[in-house]
């Protein structure tokens, strides 16, 4: 019997990179897991990776809409019923200087990374408090500490989750439910292809020397593996660190400390 026996977490974007290996943490120390995220097919192979239906179970959700928030907690819990454990990972990341970076841009990252945590923590939140026991665990970033210039309207919406992170900590300190911010440095995800990618059509530097100039932000000269995030994450879920809330942890070879 793992340390999660019994519990139910619910994982945002978990279909793929941290989130899936957050799921794949989770499940292993044996929580059944409810994968949410928007790509079915993907979500169905997760299931299948967790355990099968028995254990796990997909649901499509876009986290910026309020109604379809509504409508996927609704069925997590038709399924596998109370939630001890949201892990809210879901999160885009665009990249533009900040004269150049349109309201659509602002908005897409706002919306998803900072009020999908919130729509999310929302809806979960009453059943814990109301229960006296909960996790909640936002996955945000190093630019949720620092700023990192060209991404300035993913830097503002990751600084929100850990503001958020902080406020609904207070807000639960006295009923049972935790919240903490976990904030990685460039790991080794979709994501990252991505910004390699930007990275070399905008500068005409070569992959390499693209991949190369975002691992010598970390003091480790290496990129941050999803299993070492979700690692931290798992130890935020435990009975062990019940005395841990309103914390942003960096985990980010040194990056940032303080």
């Amino acid at each position: 019997m793992g340390a999660l026996a019994d519990r139910h977490a619910v994982v945002t974007g978990g279909g793929r990179g941290i989130g899936a290996a957050i799921a794949a943490a989770l499940a292993a120390e044996g929580a059944t897991v409810s994968v949410l995220g928007r790509d079915a097919a993907r979500l169905g192979a997760q299931v299948q990776s967790l355990g099968g239906e028995t254990r796990a179970q997909g649901v499509a959700v876009d986290v910026t809409d309020e109604a379809s928030v509504r409508s996927a907690f609704a069925a997590v819990r038709a399924r596998f019923g109370r939630m001890d454990i949201l892990v809210n990972n879901a999160g885009q990341a665009e990249s533009a200087p900040l004269a150049k970076t349109s309201l659509a841009l602002w908005q897409r990252m706002l919306a998803v990374n900072l009020t999908g945590t919130f729509l999310c923590t929302r809806e979960a939140l009453p059943e814990m408090t109301a229960r006296g026991a909960g996790r909640i665990v936002n996955v945000a970033s190093t630019a949720g500490l620092v700023g990192y210039a060209y991404v300035s309207a993913y830097c503002a919406a990751k600084h929100g989750v850990v503001g958020l992170t902080r406020a609904a900590a207070l807000e639960c300190a006295k009923t049972g439910v935790t919240v903490n911010a976990v904030c990685p440095g460039y790991t080794e995800t979709d994501m990252v292809g991505d910004a390699v990618a930007n990275i070399v059509a905008k500068t005409g530097k070569t992959g390499s020397e693209a991949r190369a100039a975002l691992v010598a932000r970390n003091p480790q000269g290496r990129m941050v593996r999803p299993e070492e995030v979700a690692g931290a994450v798992l130890w935020l879920c435990l009975p062990a660190s019940s005395s841990v809330t309103g914390q942003a942890i960096a985990v980010a070879g040194g990056e940032v400390m303080g």
